[in-house]
């Protein structure tokens, strides 16, 4: 009887949140120019998601981020509660790389296009890498973007096997990679389920890596290395 409940709590506020949040959120994009305002609009839809669960943010490694510095942030990816984590936890500007399929959600959608985000559509290989590397070169500076290189949520909570593409664009545009780790959050809310259960998230923020300073297997392998050190 609890999970259906906490299913439908947690469904109540999303929609909510959406409902309430949409507006402000999409003018802040349109006005602004750098869509910093927006993004300052989803640290309170995260703030408030994650209290609503009962979730308790810690936050290892903020003194790794450089102040102003582009960063390509990975991270590990075992739950629908990791980006309100991440908006909250890492404390700089950034957008999301998100598959075009999240672009359909009503209102939801809209607002993560109007904030600048990239969308990517993965059935197109090399030319939605393409695409998101002129994205990339287009955002402010000291903005980076956050993407999940496993793809998709883990199952079990372990890492899955990487995917080149947030590598290729940080080699590329000559940018540092930010390994992120995000431990407990697939025990809060894990892939499948709709019933959370409350208790702590801890985000590790590990030291950058220069993307250029390595063959492209050898910096998967350290990156991969550094998130999974601490999960």
């Amino acid at each position: 009887m609890l999970r259906p409940l906490k299913a439908a709590w947690i469904l109540f506020w999303a929609i909510l949140l959406t409902l309430i949040l949409f507006f402000p959120i999409v003018i802040a994009a349109l006005l602004g120019k750098r869509g910093d305002a927006a993004f300052h609009g989803t640290q309170i839809y995260a703030w408030i998601i994650l209290k609503v669960c009962g979730i308790r943010l810690k936050v290892r490694g903020r003194e790794n981020i450089e102040p102003g510095q582009r960063y390509v942030i990975l991270s590990n990816h075992a739950s629908y509660l990791d980006p309100p984590a991440l908006v909250l936890a890492l404390g700089l500007q950034y957008r999301w790389v998100i598959k075009k399929e999240l672009r359909r959600v009503p209102l939801f959608g809209l607002a993560l296009e109007a904030s600048r985000n990239l969308f990517i559509d993965r059935s197109k290989g090399s030319d939605a890498l393409e695409s998101i590397k002129r994205g990339v070169g287009q955002l402010p500076d000291g903005t980076g973007i956050l993407i999940f290189p496993e793809g998709t949520r883990s199952w079990d909570g372990k890492l899955l096997p990487f995917k080149k593409g947030g590598f290729v664009i940080a080699q590329d545009g000559e940018l540092p990679i930010l390994p992120v780790t995000i431990c407990g959050s697939h025990q809060r809310l894990p892939k499948g389920s709709a019933a959370f259960r409350s208790g702590d998230i801890e985000i590790v923020i590990h030291p950058p890596m220069a993307s250029g300073a390595l063959p492209l297997d050898d910096l998967m392998t350290d990156v991969r290395n550094s998130i999974a050190s601490s999960l």
